[in-house]
């Protein structure tokens, strides 16, 4: 009888962690309203600086006369997994929970919205290709893009406080 409770009670204490776990990993979806919106951006810079070197290992490495085909596979795997994390932080983070639809009157919020849409769209599609190619002009397009998206969605006020406190 006691061996049954004790089996009953791991299984339901298995339940609730399980549950906490899923739950923790959905955070960022919970309206709750913590949002650190420069690191995401620090981080989309820092994943496509991570591809670019990614790039050029592999190129190096296909350079060689004796190819290390297990280290030219980490770094495809490497280039390919910051490109995902990349779109995921465009798609997840920005348009889905950060880049509000605006009021259709509102001329000047609509061509906001619309330039930042333009903006998180192009560096989904230089991530996309990053996937494809080991051209790293790719990474320094986003770098360009995510530049300008800064520029549009934080404001020079909020930019100069940024820049003040790094």
């Amino acid at each position: 009888m006691m061996k049954q409770r004790a089996v009953q009670f791991a299984g339901i204490l298995a339940l609730i962690v399980f549950g906490w776990v899923t739950y923790v990993s959905a955070h960022c979806e919970v309206p709750c309203g913590i949002y650190n919106d420069q690191l995401r951006v620090e981080l989309i810079k820092e994943h496509a600086s991570t591809i670019e070197k990614a790039m050029k290992s592999i190129e190096s490495l296909n350079a060689e006369a004796e190819k290390n085909y297990n280290q030219i596979v980490r770094w495809v795997s490497t280039k390919e997994d910051h490109a995902n994390e990349i779109q995921h932080i465009v798609t997840q983070y920005f348009m889905t929970q950060r880049i509000k639809m605006p009021a259709h009157d509102d001329e000047n919020a609509v061509k906001k919205y619309k330039k930042q849409l333009s903006l998180l769209h192009g560096m989904l599609v230089h991530a996309m290709k990053t996937k494809q190619t080991t051209d790293a002009s790719h990474c320094q397009k986003i770098l360009g893009l995510v530049e300008k998206f800064e520029g549009i969605y934080f404001g020079k006020a909020d930019k100069k406080h940024l820049e003040e406190h790094k």
